[in-house]
């Protein structure tokens, strides 16, 4: 399989200022899909402009015809399925059906105390993100649903029509844990992963390769438990957050080295930033530019 590229465009211009044409500007490049982050504020854009994920890919669905549009990801700490289903229907809807979910149990930033309430601990970010994927899995598939679980229920909520894509739009879900991992085995159309974080700051790119090649395995494993050919999950590499950082981006030949070391583990998508000067995502945009259009021809 071709190995796909894709971008992550973080929603912090006006829709006036930049915002549009970034979107419109990936479709004419040729990315696969465009993504981007559902936070309420994230790291060093939090005192800066930062708009709302659904919206701004709704505005999105509404200017392009054929990208693909996406979170990477949304999470339990300030969404609740029974609302978040139906306004993804009606994104799946205005799309035309090109909307994947990625989604993932969160994590310790600002959108965990947003709502007033105490950071979650591990244990119970996993339990939550367990019993959000199930009924949200029911939600965007049945027509009527009741739930009461430990964190979230529903009574009769009704997602009518459904979504476009049947039986739903895709899952794709972040994890490198064991109940993660189980989870996008029984739910994932695709798995997302960053990479070990525990090599971000003094780990090597080739230390990187193996922390990942390990997470593959732990993934056909989960797969293999409940009978599933983890070659028909598709592999989402998110870049940015291993120990190679911005290099990738520094020329064509270099991008074409590090996506090849990473085709060769299983994966079929490979995400990157769309350049923001002046901070961690800065980027010769030239040389962006070059890698979206003549990157996936070498990479077969």
């Amino acid at each position: 399989m071709s190995l796909r590229l894709s971008t992550v465009i973080l929603p912090y211009r006006r829709w006036s200022e930049g915002g549009r044409e970034a979107w419109q500007r990936a479709e004419e490049l040729g990315f696969h899909t465009a993504y981007t982050y559902d936070h309420l504020s994230w790291r060093s854009f939090r005192d800066g402009p930062w708009f709302g994920a659904v919206p701004t890919l709704t505005a999105a669905a509404a200017v392009t015809d054929q990208l693909r549009l996406g979170t990477l990801v949304t999470s339990p700490n300030f969404r609740h399925p029974v609302n978040l289903a139906k306004e993804l229907i009606s994104l799946d809807d205005i799309s035309g059906g090109r909307v994947t979910l990625g989604i993932g149990a969160g994590g310790t930033g600002f959108d965990a105390t947003a709502l007033g309430q105490e950071p979650w601990t591990p244990r119970e970010r996993a339990d939550r993100f367990a019993e959000f994927v199930v009924l949200l899995d029911q939600l965007l598939t049945e027509d009527s649903v009741s739930y009461e679980g430990d964190f979230y229920s529903a009574h009769e909520a009704r997602n009518i029509p459904g979504c476009v894509q049947r039986p739903r739009l895709p899952f794709a879900v972040a994890a490198t844990g064991p109940r993660g991992l189980r989870l996008a085995a029984r739910h994932g159309q695709a798995w997302v992963t960053t990479g070990d974080p525990k090599l971000y700051e003094n780990g090597t790119p080739e230390q990187s390769v193996q922390a990942i090649r390990g997470q593959v395995g732990k993934l056909a494993d989960a797969c293999a438990e409940i009978g599933r050919d983890v070659s028909g999950l598709d592999k989402i590499l998110l870049t940015g957050f291993t120990p190679d950082r911005g290099r990738p981006l520094e020329s064509l030949d270099a991008f074409v080295d590090f996506a090849g070391r990473h085709q060769e583990l299983g994966f079929t998508e490979i995400v990157v930033h769309w350049p923001i000067p002046d901070s961690d995502f800065a980027a010769d945009e030239k040389v962006f530019q070059q890698i979206a259009m003549e990157a996936t021809a070498q990479l077969h």
